[in-house]
């Protein structure tokens, strides 16, 4: 993981040695900030694209808006960061990580009327989130001991960074038991999500994915049901359970980091043939030709050239 050596870092450009940040930092204490994934790859044409930017700071700044963070940066200001960042790098296929965060402040659990905010976008170069294997030949899964905390209790509509602790211990714990992944259940006992990926099954054709009541809404979540939908498949957005989920014939993960990454098994219970599915496959492969410009039909505006 070949990290970049500069970072965007309140407006400037930083080599990473030189971006400071202070051990009194409220963020680092109280996990008080906001954070997006992002990818840049390259494309058919040459040169290197930033897929759904401006979706991601998009949401980036809504879970600021959550936490009742106040930044000076617009959406503009912080797509040409990431842009900025990139180029400094020289990279033209990366992962994008913008990151907001209560600053040196007050060190009580209240950070203040309006504490000072630091924001910064780091590049570094990424492979396969849950591995070559596991997207090659489908990633094992455990449901995890940890529940997804309930919708009053941690805003899921934000991608905050102090609320993944609990997808860290989740993490944790499926790969001390020799899996790839956790997926978490609700309070209710119903699937939510992985622990940084969205979740879809199909079985007899049908394409199910949860509910956004207690889950993040994944951008790479959105374009694959826009893609779906293209091709006349329409997903339906409803809870279900771990025995429905095991009985299906396919199983997918979708996220930024995980792209699209098939399952092969479910606490030691095989899915479908044990491998990934036909339909899976597609999406898999359409995905990458969709973010690398070899599909241009699908999402006009989703590509942001890194120039």
């Amino acid at each position: 993981m070949a990290r970049g050596n500069y970072c965007w870092y309140n407006g400037k450009i930083f080599a990473v040695e030189e971006a400071k940040v202070s051990l009194f930092t409220h963020g680092l204490h109280y996990g008080v900030g906001a954070f997006e994934g992002i990818r840049a790859y390259k494309q058919k044409k040459g040169g290197g694209a930033v897929f759904r930017l401006k979706e991601h700071i998009a949401r980036l700044l809504e879970s600021c808006k959550i936490l009742d963070l106040k930044i000076p940066y617009s959406i503009d200001d912080l797509c040409s960061a990431s842009i900025a960042t990139c180029k400094k790098n020289g990279f033209e296929e990366c992962y994008i990580r913008p990151i907001v965060f209560t600053a040196d402040g007050p060190l009580g659990v209240h950070p203040g009327a309006n504490p000072p905010v630091d924001v910064a976008v780091l590049n570094w170069e990424w492979g396969s989130y849950l591995g070559d294997k596991g997207v090659n030949e489908g990633a094992r899964l455990k449901i995890s001991s940890f529940v997804r905390p309930h919708v009053n209790s941690a805003m899921t509509k934000g991608k905050i960074t102090g609320q993944y602790v609990n997808g860290v211990m989740a993490k944790r714990e499926a790969i001390a038991a020799g899996y790839d992944e956790a997926l978490m259940l609700d309070a209710d006992g119903f699937l939510t999500e992985g622990t940084g990926e969205n979740l879809f099954i199909i079985r007899d054709g049908a394409v199910k994915t949860t509910p956004l009541t207690s889950i993040l809404n994944g951008i790479t979540r959105q374009t694959v049901i826009q893609y779906l939908k293209t091709k006349g498949i329409s997903v339906t957005e409803t809870r279900f359970t771990r025995d429905e989920l095991w009985c299906a014939d396919e199983v997918f993960l979708t996220g930024t980091a995980a792209e699209i990454t098939p399952v092969r098994e479910i606490d030691g219970r095989l899915i479908g043939a044990g491998k990934p599915g036909p339909i899976t496959a597609t999406i898999r492969r359409d995905y990458s030709d969709i973010v690398r410009g070899n599909l241009p039909e699908y999402g006009k505006g989703w590509l942001t050239p890194i120039a």
